[in-house]
């Protein structure tokens, strides 16, 4: 028999409102966004917290997020013509441009030369 889910499982008013702040300062790159620990306390969370509440209202965990940002970001920038990978990499918060062609790898199956080729546009 279905139950309600349990109380540590069930949104929490409050953590919405960190939740959205977390969002807010991935998604404008502010540069505590780039670890958790940093992240939760611009938010005014412990980690722990924000590790559990924002998969709860998002359905993905903090890094996941910030990585699907991260490689939008650098989709964009590679569609545009960028071909310094390492710069795009650094530019991102990326260790190195192996970590981000690692990365983008992991989540859309081709690395960032590959994308790059495949966005550009048809020779006239």
């Amino acid at each position: 028999m279905d139950g309600p889910a349990p109380s540590r499982d069930r949104p929490r008013p409050a953590d919405r409102h960190l939740v959205a702040a977390a969002r807010a300062a991935i998604l404008d790159g502010h540069p505590a966004a780039g670890s958790l620990t940093s992240l939760a306390a611009l938010v005014g969370a412990s980690p722990y917290r924000l590790s559990r509440a924002f998969p709860r209202e998002v359905g993905v965990t903090v890094t996941r997020f910030r990585h699907r940002v991260r490689i939008a970001r650098a989709l964009d920038r590679l569609e545009a013509g960028d071909t310094d990978l390492g710069a795009l990499a650094a530019d991102l918060g990326y260790a190195d441009q192996a970590h981000l062609t690692r990365t983008v790898r992991q989540y859309l199956g081709h690395t960032p030369a590959a994308l790059r080729r495949l966005l550009a546009p048809p020779p006239e």
